[in-house]
This record gives structure tokens, C-alpha cells and sequence, in this order.
């Protein structure tokens, strides 16, 4: 397994790599289309849905999984990044690809994809078109009812894009990645309904308006149906509590063929709720093509939806907590659901982040919800901030104490010898930090 992460990642990694240093060439769907050909297409071979947006899309990605894999279907699930294990990545009914079926489907991919002859014409493929090729082999092979995909970046030249799937569906659009998917919500908007395909249907929650008009301007160019929970989908939820599952959502929708009433989100915070409701919109689609989905077992199948790097409590005592938060909105929606779910004392926030994020915008939530913030970055992350340029950052914002730490082991421990009993510890920023304190707890290194 050591030599294919090595070969794995000597290609070039979008996610860890600066994006001012890539070559353009990396962004553009012939060559992923190529190797698949020379894979005999194994993305045809099974049903799947597509998810993009900038937030919220792996939430719904599980969500609907788990919900699929409820109604009895066998359901693949390609998400990214990963936290511990890059193998977390490719699932079916929710278990890792085992590592022997791993290497073989890397074996079979590489073996085309370094082929000379293939890469004098085409170029080196990537990390992310590998290991999104091995998922789709794996599910051909496995022979999945379904398959959900969750975009790597943007939509149109992400290499998911060569599916055609049953439904596809964009959550939230934020402004992120802007010096490849651009500087305006609309424009990002535009990269991300690339993903619609002629007479597939795409649902969407209610964005602000210059995002519907470009999503219903290319839904009219691509003669794909535009669906927008709360607009053509009747949609409603109401926030409540209780002692089994503490602050969470409960949705209702309807259609002429499904009627989720007060179906409760298990995923915690208020901004769950939309992405409820746009998973469940999504499985009612996918009714209208022939799945059966019964409400019973929706909600059942909802209700086992992982929260792996959603407000994920990865250790007791002193209590950490681990999110995947990596912008404004999604950072201040943290710091929401953690008061409302956990009881605390004092908050300790281990922060660090790419470069190309909104960085202010996430310092601002910080400074609204954390007590005190030990700045660090992930390892092996080029693309990550320096801590002590985010302390510098935060500190012209907030009064409040910021340390750094050069890892995120050396920020964990300086947290945990702070802490009390009473307090918590979260750990946020990317997926890379949330993941990296995940295994270091795991393998009990701090």
C-alpha cells in the first residue's frame, strides 16, 4: 500500500498544490475521458448522482447514500478529500473499498494511464483522475444500484463530469477557488452547472438571485429540468430538541410522488436542514426513475447518515471535536451548532487554512464564537496559510488570545494542557486539519 500512495502522490494533487503554480492543462475533461475509453468507459456501467456546490455537498453525498442505501440498494459513494484513510473515499453501503480490491483497481487504472504512448498524447493524469477512476471501475465491478459522486472543484472540468447521471443537484454557492472558478458568485455559479446534462434533472436549494439566473439560463441552453426545493418542490423545516438527538432539523416534502413529513436531519446545525431537503428531493427523483423509496425506510436510512468530519466528536476527555468547515458560512454555522448541541465552558479552536480562501471572512466567524484560537497548518499542504500570518490576521479583528503552532499535534497538545474538563477543543479550517487531528487522536499520538 506505501508504494501506490507513493506513486499516487508524485502526480500532481490539486488539493495540496498552490493554484497559481498549476498548469491550466490540469483543468480540462480529454484526458479523463481518454483514460476512461482505454478503461472501457466503467462509468456507464452503473447508475449514479452527481453533486456540486461549495458547500454542503458531501453532506448531501452521505446523506443520500445512506438514505439509498436504506431502500436495500447497494450504493457506492465517491466523496473527497478524505481524513484518515484516502480509501474513505470510495465506499459501498458505507465500507471502504478493501485494500486488496484498492491496489487491483490502481493496478488496472495506472497501468493505462502511464501507458507512453497514452501520456505523449495526452499528458500525466492526476491524482484526483485516478483515484476518481479507480471509483468508478470499483463500482462497475461491484456492480452497484447507484453510485453517488461529489465534484473535486467547480463542476464543468472536474473529472466526475463524464457521467451522465439519473439526477444531478448543487447545493449552496459561496465564493471559493475565485482565480480558477472566478471572482463573482456567478461566475462560480456558471462552473458549477456544468455538471448539467440534456434531459437530466438538477435540483437546487434557493440561492441568491444572480445564481438561479445563471443555473436557469444554462438549464434552458442544456435542456436540463431546474428544480428549486422551496420554490417548485414544496419544502418546510422547523428546528427542535430533544434527548435522543439533541438541536436538530425536521424536514417536510412534497411532491406528486413522495411525502417526507417531519423527517428528522441528523446532521447537526440549522444549514443541514436545506441540504435535508435537497437529498431528500433528490431520492424522489430518483423514485421517478424507478427506484423504490419507500418514506419508512428514507427516513430509516436518513437516520444512519455518518457525520464523519461534521461535528465529529473523535475524543471524550479532554472533549475534541473535529469539522471540515473551510469557509465564512460554513465556519459561522459551526460555531452555531456547537452551541447549540454541545454544552461548554470555554471554546478552543485549532485553525488553519489554504491560502486561497476567504480567510478574513472565516477570521471574522472565529472571533464571534471561539474563546481563544491556536493557529497551525496541516502537513504536506503547500497550499496552506502560515500561522503566524493568520495570528497576525486575527489579531487586527478580535482581542482575543491567538497562539501558533507549527503542527497540528504541537497545537493539540498545547490545547488539551489548557483545557478543563468542562471545555472544548475543535479543530477546523479544511478537511486537512480536521483529518490529521482525527488520526493523531486515533493512533493516540497526542
Amino acid at each position: 500500500m506505501t508504494e501506490a500512495m507513493d506513486f499516487l502522490y508524485q502526480r500532481v494533487n490539486v488539493e495540496r498544490q498552490r493554484l497559481s503554480s498549476l498548469d491550466p492543462d490540469v483543468f480540462k475533461l480529454d484526458r479523463m475521458r481518454a483514460l476512461a475509453e482505454a478503461l472501457g468507459n466503467p462509468q456507464r456501467d452503473f447508475k449514479s448522482v452527481h453533486v456540486a456546490g461549495s458547500k454542503g455537498k458531501g453532506s448531501v453525498c452521505e446523506m443520500v447514500a445512506s438514505i439509498m442505501q436504506g431502500c436495500g440498494y447497494a450504493t457506492g459513494l465517491y466523496t473527497s478529500p478524505h481524513l484518515v484513510d484516502l480509501r474513505e473515499r470510495i465506499r459501498l453501503n458505507q465500507q471502504m473499498i478493501p485494500e486488496g480490491e484498492f491496489l487491483d483497481c490502481l493496478a488496472f487504472v495506472a497501468d493505462r494511464a502511464t501507458d507512453p504512448a497514452f501520456e505523449a498524447q495526452h499528458g500525466a493524469a492526476t491524482f484526483f483522475e485516478i483515484v476518481t477512476l479507480i471509483s468508478f471501475v470499483y463500482f462497475a465491478r461491484q456492480a452497484v444500484d447507484l453510485a453517488v459522486l461529489e465534484v473535486g472543484l467547480g463542476g464543468r472540468l472536474d473529472a466526475t463530469n463524464i457521467i451522465t447521471p439519473e439526477v444531478c443537484a448543487i447545493t449552496s454557492i459561496q465564493l471559493e477557488h475565485t482565480n480558477i472558478l472566478g471572482d463573482t458568485h456567478e461566475k462560480i455559479a456558471r462552473e458549477k452547472a456544468g455538471i448539467m446534462k440534456p434531459g437530466v434533472p438538477c435540483i437546487t436549494i434557493p440561492q441568491r438571485p444572480g445564481v438561479l439566473e445563471v443555473f436557469r439560463e444554462v438549464a434552458t441552453a442544456t435542456n436540463a429540468p431546474l428544480l428549486v426545493v422551496g420554490e417548485d418542490i414544496e419544502f418546510s423545516y422547523r428546528m427542535e430538541g430533544t434527548p435522543e438527538l439533541g438541536h436538530h432539523a425536521r424536514v417536510v416534502l412534497s411532491t406528486q410522488r413522495s411525502n417526507f413529513e417531519h423527517i428528522a436531519v441528523p446532521l447537526k446545525g440549522e444549514h443541514q436542514a436545506l441540504n435535508g431537503g435537497l437529498a431528500l428531493a433528490v431520492v424522489d427523483r430518483l423514485r421517478e426513475r424507478g427506484f423504490d423509496t419507500p418514506e419508512g425506510k428514507v427516513a430509516q436510512g436518513l437516520a444512519k447518515t455518518p457525520n464523519l468530519g461534521r461535528l465529529e466528536i473523535v475524543r471524550t476527555r479532554p472533549r475534541v471535536v473535529v469539522d471540515g468547515a473551510h469557509n465564512p458560512e460554513s465556519v459561522g454555522a459551526l460555531m452555531r451548532a456547537l452551541g447549540q448541541n454541545l454544552k461548554y465552558d470555554s471554546l478552543v479552536v485549532i485553525f488553519g487554512c489554504a491560502a486561497d480562501k476567504n480567510i478574513i471572512g472565516m477570521l471574522r466567524m472565529l472571533a464571534q464564537g471561539a474563546d481563544k484560537v491556536i493557529f497551525t497548518k496541516a502537513d504536506n499542504n503547500a497550499r496552506a496559510v502560515e500561522p503566524r500570518d493568520l495570528q497576525r490576521r486575527f489579531q487586527e479583528l478580535s482581542p482575543k488570545m491567538a497562539l501558533t503552532a507549527p503542527t497540528v499535534a504541537d497545537a493539540l497538545r498545547t490545547a488539551m494542557r489548557a483545557v478543563h474538563p468542562d471545555d472544548l477543543i475543535c479543530c477546523t479550517g479544511s478537511f486537512y486539519i480536521a483529518g490529521e487531528a482525527k488520526k493523531l487522536i486515533q493512533t493516540k499520538v497526542v
